[in-house]
């Protein structure tokens, strides 16, 4: 009997160091490996011999610096623009609402069971020509001749709001979820306004989810691609575009492979930057470290 137990001990142990072993080596296999060959490729010139600036030396112009700027900003903005709208959602719900809080929740999860293209496909129909917005204003005697929406940097804006709300909204409710009401009570008794308890409780408490959020909806407007090229028609150019454009169209993967590792630079400084923020926020403002 202590042989078996001591053998079901060693083999839970070997067990656990095995998953342990799995989910630490998958990272370094389709992360670490293939950046570090990205960035091998980046300094390789013609003929495969190596270079000391590679092709960096090509990316370093006013094109490329603008286009990395725009995507930064597109970014940035869309990500303040969905913690906006989603801070007031996810707020109601996980603090406000006790009967309905799952169909709520389950009504908000449905675009994210839906194919990214399909939506983005949708958007089209709405602000084409003769779509639905341009054919509601002309009924209402609103407008006499269809609105240009397509093909603008307003759409696309418009658009990767739309399609990362759900990306912002999830960290926030989880965050939001695990809050003790009685602190709000704490606070009233204390003499603190509603503004006062929401500005020096609330939100740093919150701070994990907007930061989260911040960071998960900065990184994908940052580096996207589908929306863009079909909202925008191609007309304004982002990294995500570019990239594609230098692998998949041009063939030159030693620029292209320069060109993201150059964007990812500007993206991990600028993301850094966030956090910075953040966390001299909480300092000064409630005492709390990220």
């Amino acid at each position: 009997m202590k042989i078996n137990m001591a053998w079901r001990s060693y083999f839970t142990q070997q067990l656990s160091f095995l998953f342990f072993f799995f989910f630490f080596i998958w990272p370094i296999i389709f992360l670490y490996i293939p950046l570090c060959n990205m960035m091998l490729i980046s300094f390789v010139d013609h003929g495969w011999s190596l270079s000391l600036l590679g092709k960096y030396a090509q990316l370093l112009d006013w094109t490329h610096m603008r286009i990395i700027l725009r995507s930064l900003l597109l970014g940035l903005c869309a990500a303040c623009t969905c913690l906006l709208c989603a801070y007031p959602t996810a707020y109601f719900i996980a603090i406000r609402v006790q009967k309905w809080k799952h169909i709520l929740l389950f009504l908000l999860m449905i675009p994210l069971w839906t194919n990214f293209l399909i939506q983005v496909y949708g958007w089209q129909f709405i602000i084409a020509r003769h779509g639905l917005i341009n054919g509601i204003l002309q009924k209402l005697y609103i407008i006499s001749e269809p609105l240009a929406l397509s093909h603008t940097i307003y759409t696309v804006f418009i658009v990767m709001v739309y399609c990362y709300i759900p990306f912002m909204f999830m960290p926030l409710y989880s965050a939001l979820a695990s809050f003790d009401t009685k602190l709000f009570e704490a606070s009233a008794d204390l003499g603190a306004s509603p503004f006062k308890t929401f500005l020096r409780v609330t939100l740093p408490l919150s701070m994990s989810g907007i930061r989260t959020g911040m960071l998960l909806t900065f990184v994908l407007g940052f580096g996207e691609l589908a929306i863009p090229a079909l909202i925008g028609g191609g007309k304004y150019m982002t990294v995500g575009m570019l990239i594609s454009y230098y692998f998949l169209i041009v063939g030159d993967n030693a620029l292209g492979a320069a060109f993201t590792c150059l964007s990812g630079v500007f993206l991990l400084v600028t993301a850094s930057m966030l956090y910075m923020c953040f966390n001299r926020w909480c300092r000064k403002y409630a005492g709390l470290e990220l």
